[in-house]
């Protein structure tokens, strides 16, 4: 088993604010990502994972109309192990209820949203990844544009869907797009592991990054430790900013 990386506070916000890399990597629209006629669909580890890769992609297409698949792989009910204040059963309830919270908040349209939960257990999806594989592929389309986790972000749950939507992708021949959510706590502009080569910035006003910080939010379970356990949040606040930059990054 390879090392956990996401560990410690990660790199600081200021390394990728001041980055001659990152400022320099070519923009790509929503339009252009999921072009007229065809059909988004996000792949989202856990709930809350559809939010902060690409809280300011499903702005963009609510607004253009496009047709959103959203496929929740797990309930995310693994999050505080060892907690009473969070326990799995209330975290099985709670997280997608959260998650239905931060879309409404991003202003989609829930009332004809398509979303698929898969039951797959959190922290063990890679057990499982043939059957998510599977499963994922019997709900594509040829004209589908996936987005989904990097394979190589850096959570074990992460990559296990990014390989899976990988494979079903080319599968039934649709478009995968790869979405960093991790990689910005533990990778670094200069390094090598990220294919920079593929990476593209969907540029965001200042009124989606607002609606996505509100949206944020909404994971309350996310934001809260559990301190008696010296359990620190998932989300704490060094997290959150760095996921709200003026941009999001896909991997084309």
């Amino acid at each position: 088993m390879k090392p956990n990386p996401i560990v410690g506070q990660g790199t600081p916000l200021s390394h990728w604010q001041n980055s001659a890399r990152l400022a320099e990597l070519p923009h790509i629209s929503v339009a252009q990502l999921v072009p007229p006629g065809h059909r988004a669909v996000i792949v989202a580890p856990h709930p809350d994972d559809e939010v902060l890769g690409s809280g300011g992609l499903l702005q963009g297409l609510a607004a253009l109309d496009r047709p959103i698949q959203l496929i929740s792989v797990t309930d995310g009910s693994a999050s505080h192990p060892g907690s009473r204040r969070w326990p799995v059963e209330r975290l099985s309830v709670v997280r997608p209820q959260e998650s239905a919270q931060a879309l409404h908040r991003l202003g989609l349209p829930l009332h004809s949203l398509k979303w698929l939960r898969g039951g797959f257990a959190d922290s063990h999806v890679a057990e499982r990844e043939a059957q998510l594989c599977e499963f994922i592929q019997r709900h594509l389309k040829p004209n589908d544009v996936v987005f989904a986790t990097w394979c190589e972000d850096g959570h074990c749950d992460h990559e296990a869907v990014g390989r899976a939507s990988a494979k079903a992708t080319k599968a039934v021949g649709a478009v995968l797009c790869e979405l960093p959510v991790w990689t910005w706590h533990w990778a670094t502009a200069e390094d090598h592991k990220v294919p920079w080569h593929r990476a593209r910035k969907i540029p965001l006003t200042a009124e989606q990054v607002a609606r996505k910080r509100h949206a944020i939010h909404a994971f309350a379970s996310q934001l809260e430790g559990d301190p008696q356990i010296g359990l620190p949040p998932v989300l704490a606040p060094y997290v959150v900013e760095r996921l709200l930059q003026p941009f999001e990054m896909v991997f084309v």
